[in-house]
């Protein structure tokens, strides 16, 4: 199987498509201007202490406090890929787990302390304290962080004051877990923690150390900047989307790397350069005359991105809504429907739109709550076949997924890690004259409250000269007919001078109204 990786760069983005035998399956976009937040270290000051939400907001110099959850300062961080600690935490129970001390680095003491069962945190406001992105801002909410930072590396991810060794839960065999285990303890410093990530696996201890040592180095820069610096104050910048996807996804099995920008290709052969020489040759500079996407036949894989249907090849398709609160997903037969054999046919219809579903949710970095509604099956049996068809494919997505079985109603609901923003959310805005919601005002409507608002105006009003802003589309059909036009007609029943005046940033939905010494009017009577 041929796994290949494509950087298609321009001024503003940076797009990078992973592809397995031509089919897509993985996307990413790094927004140029706007810059990854996940992964920065800010030296942040305490803004609220909420204990009724079990939250302290944090300001680190952002328009929206970063909001810092209790259990963000109780776990153990586990970026980019499910974790497990074999030294006997997951037999401890939780109530433990939960009072273990967590520091906040600048003062060495906990943050978090528990008093007759309740927690209680030990900031106070305007303490300074340590914390890590690990949620982009996401609409009006701010960013989500947590006060156990660690920083990652290629093949391991340094915890600083945790003490514990995780190692990926992908790398399966005990004796290379013990292994990985005896290398971590002998290469970590007291006081640090560390996770084995799944690139680690064979690597020898020279390889990891050196891993190690860089991180070590970051964090001693960061340690410094948190003693020097005020808050609020950006401590360290994680790597670029680009480059991270590298640290991350560049694996052995990825047999060609192609980038069609000068500038990227360099930082990348200098990145892969320092971490792993060995597969220097698989980074390649792609020179075309066309885009990559296009000559890789993959840029029709990615339009269907944004795309709210998406066909199924036994003539089925599903529908993808985003909502405020949740994404709903509906599935449907289409022509494959038939009276005959309809439990037989529904069911395959469902398994085949569960596949398509766990793979849309990837591509599209669709998280938070999901609720997926099938069509019906009626034999408990078939249920139980979509649940674990959904469980099978979702091990292959690096976000934490969980999933609840099918309900009588052929309901399904999946809440799944939301860390950025979904595809549709980082390459669309909502439209300024709707404002998202896809339907506008009729225009007579338009046009009966404008006259409603002279109406008023006639009665209650002295200014018996007016200026009318209206968009291109009202304007036209108030001043149809010439002399017997309706704006005519209104000057005449309602005793007024009446200017009108195009404004082309005003929707079909909206006028703006001023008197004849450029007093606003608009909000008098509405």
């Amino acid at each position: 199987m041929a796994k290949e990786i494509l950087i298609s760069s321009s001024a503003f983005q940076n797009r990078v498509a992973i592809v397995e035998d031509g089919n897509l399956v993985d996307y990413f976009i790094d927004h140029v201007e706007k810059g990854r937040m996940v992964g920065n270290i800010y030296l942040g000051r305490v803004a609220r202490i909420l204990p009724g939400i079990r939250a302290v907001f944090v300001d680190i110099g952002m328009k929206h406090d970063g909001f810092l959850h209790f259990a963000d300062i109780e776990k153990l961080s586990d970026r980019d890929d499910n974790f497990k600690d074999d030294e006997g935490d997951d037999d401890i129970p939780e109530e433990i787990l939960a009072k273990r001390e967590k520091f906040n680095y600048l003062f060495e003491k906990p943050l978090l302390q528990i008093k007759g069962g309740v927690e209680t945190p030990t900031l106070k406001r305007g303490e300074k304290v340590i914390v890590q992105i690990i949620k982009e801002p996401v609409k009006e909410k701010g960013v989500r962080v947590t006060s156990s930072p660690s920083l990652a590396g290629r093949f391991t991810v340094l915890v600083p004051f945790d003490n514990r060794v995780g190692i990926s839960k992908k790398i399966t065999d005990f004796k290379e877990r013990k292994r990985l285990r005896r290398i971590a303890r002998e290469l970590l410093p007291e006081n640090f923690g560390l996770i084995i990530r799944t690139a680690a696996k064979g690597l020898d201890a020279d390889t990891i150390g050196t891993d190690i040592k860089y991180l070590m180095r970051e964090w001693k820069n960061i340690e410094a900047g948190a003693m020097e610096k005020t808050p609020p104050s950006l401590l360290h910048k994680d790597l670029s989307t680009t480059i991270s996807i590298f640290r991350d996804l560049f694996t052995p099995d990825v047999t060609k790397v192609f980038i069609d920008s000068k500038k990227i290709h360099k930082e990348i052969r200098n990145y892969i350069k320092a971490v792993h020489p060995d597969w220097i040759d698989k980074i390649e500079f792609y020179k075309s005359n066309s885009t990559i996407f296009e000559d890789f036949k993959i840029h029709e894989q990615i339009d269907s991105l944004h795309s709210r249907r998406v066909p199924l090849k036994s003539g089925g398709y599903i529908i993808i809504e985003h909502t405020e609160a949740m994404t709903v997903i509906d599935v449907n037969s289409g022509k494959y429907a038939r009276k005959r054999e309809q439990e037989s046919n529904s069911l395959k219809t469902d398994l085949e739109a569960a596949r398509e579903i766990t793979k849309q949710l990837k591509l599209r970095d669709i998280g938070g709550l999901i609720v997926v509604d099938f069509i019906d099956l009626q034999e408990e049996n078939n249920r139980k076949k979509i649940y674990d068809e959904l469980k099978k494919e979702f091990r292959k997505d690096r976000a934490k997924v969980v999933i609840l079985p099918m309900t009588d109603f052929g309901l399904m609901q999946i809440t799944r890690e939301r860390i950025r923003e979904n595809i549709l959310q980082s390459t669309h805005e909502a439209c300024p004259y709707c404002n998202g919601t896809g339907i506008l005002q009729k225009k007579s409507n338009t046009i009966h409250d404008l006259e409603d608002w002279i109406k008023r105006h006639k009665n209650e009003g002295k200014v018996r000269s007016l200026r009318i802003k209206v968009s291109p589309a009202i304007w036209h059909l108030l001043k149809e007919g010439g002399l017997k036009s309706l704006i005519i007609k209104w000057q005449f029943k309602y005793l007024l001078r009446i200017k009108l005046e195009i404004d082309d940033t005003l929707n079909p939905e909206e006028y703006t109204i001023f008197s004849s010494k450029g007093e606003d009017l608009t909000e008098l009577y509405n």
